[in-house]
């Protein structure tokens, strides 16, 4: 079904196909470990007309293989507009290429807004097509704004016939209490470091062990950066170039992606300032400081700033204020 399986993703889906009493699933766990596919293979498995008790979907019968071609009537996939083609696509799912941004247009909307979720309602109102469930999916399910997620709320507490929901999350504390208690949870952890790492390699990573780390031991995303062209050994370059003030080391960066790394970036700092290893760099990447003191406050100045990374007015000087802060700040820590 998916184009790129997950091997950590069988025992749990083989728990979940086994345990599940609710009509609705809250798949939730870290970003990066494959909540969205074990969601849509909890999918498959619940629209198979050829499978056992509780085991997971064939791949053979007619239902799956229209699930495989993206065309199965009775399965809907509800995604922000910015997620839809990327996720479609990682999925090995048909997907419509997205429209060149033009002047004065909005971008693709990072919510789930109300009229996806109406449009939503009127699958789940109409009988099956093929006899069996309709199956909807969510991800991620933090995504859907307050309207829409109260607008679904009736329907996912009295769904109507065999409507079965697979809700995807990985900051489930942000979704309405009302939307939680609805669903049964199915934890995702992140999967054992030998796993993580045969998969890594599998896919041709290099410094696999190195980028492993830096995400705090989420594979999806190691591999995401591996595919964008980080190197284990850039990354490992970072703290040095940053606490010189190189600007260049995080110019060809996005804003939010140069925050996220000082972010982790400031937390080793932070444990390596009480005595603790880092955990997203090694240790001899990483200054010694001696103070916390300057890491806290460069800490919460760059929490101020994720809540604008999305909307900086000139990125190129973002970035460069950003460098100077770190810069600052470790140079104080060391002191």
């Amino acid at each position: 079904m998916l184009s790129a399986d997950l091997p950590w993703l069988q025992a749990p889906l083989a728990d979940a196909l086994a345990r599940a009493r609710s009509h609705a699933l809250l798949v939730q766990g870290p970003a990066g470990v494959g909540q969205l596919e074990l969601a849509v293979k909890l999918a498959q498995s619940w629209l198979c007309e050829d499978r056992g008790e509780a085991q997971p979907a064939c791949g053979r019968c007619a239902s799956c293989k229209l699930f495989a071609s993206g065309t199965h009537p009775d399965f809907q996939l509800l995604l922000p507009e910015a997620l839809d083609a990327s996720a479609r696509e990682s999925l090995g799912l048909p997907f419509e290429e997205p429209d060149a941004p033009k002047a004065g247009k909005a971008k693709p909307s990072k919510e789930i807004k109300v009229e996806a979720v109406r449009n939503l309602l009127a699958f789940a109102q109409a009988t099956s097509a093929r006899g069996k469930a309709k199956v909807v999916v969510i991800f991620p399910a933090e995504a859907l704004n307050g309207i829409a997620a109260n607008a679904l709320l009736k329907t996912l507490e009295e769904p109507s016939g065999l409507l079965r929901f697979a809700l995807a999350s990985h900051d489930s504390a942000s979704l309405l209490p009302t939307i939680r208690s609805r669903c049964q949870p199915l934890p995702l952890p992140l999967p054992e470091r030998s796993a993580a790492l045969a998969w890594l390699a599998s896919k041709g990573v290099d410094g696999a062990e190195g980028l492993l780390d830096a995400t705090g031991g989420r594979p999806q995303q190691a591999l995401a950066w591996h595919e964008a062209g980080l190197t284990d050994a850039a990354w490992q370059a970072l703290p040095k170039r940053v606490a010189r003030g190189e600007v260049a080391a995080l110019s060809d960066w996005a804003p939010p992606r140069a925050i996220d790394a000082l972010q982790r970036l400031c937390h080793d700092l932070v444990r390596r300032s009480h005595g603790r290893p880092g955990q997203f760099f090694a240790a001899a990447s990483l200054p010694s400081p001696k103070r916390a003191a300057p890491l806290l406050g460069w800490d919460a100045e760059l929490r101020r700033a994720a809540r604008h990374a999305d909307h900086p007015l000139n990125a190129s000087l973002w970035i460069e204020a950003l460098v100077a802060q770190a810069q600052t700040a470790i140079a104080a820590a060391a002191r």
